[in-house]
């Protein structure tokens, strides 16, 4: 159950950057093209802060999870 409890850390790390810096992806959107020749402008977009709060909470469940797992 060791590694249930890694992987909880990380996704309740990831959940808590999230929640507390923010974090964007960007996404690539074709504006012209014309045979060989393109032009593109790339958007970023920013993480909705319920899905760090969800990656929280579900880090927390792992932790726990794989801590009554090792106990028991």
């Amino acid at each position: 159950m060791r590694g249930l409890v890694l992987i909880g850390i990380i996704v309740a790390a990831v959940g808590t950057f999230i929640l507390l810096r923010g974090a964007t992806y960007p996404q690539k959107h074709d504006l012209v093209k014309v045979g060989d020749v393109k032009a593109s402008v790339t958007d970023h977009h920013p993480v909705p802060t319920w899905v760090g709060a969800v990656a929280l909470v579900g880090g927390i469940v792992l932790v726990g999870a794989g801590a009554r797992g090792k106990s028991a």
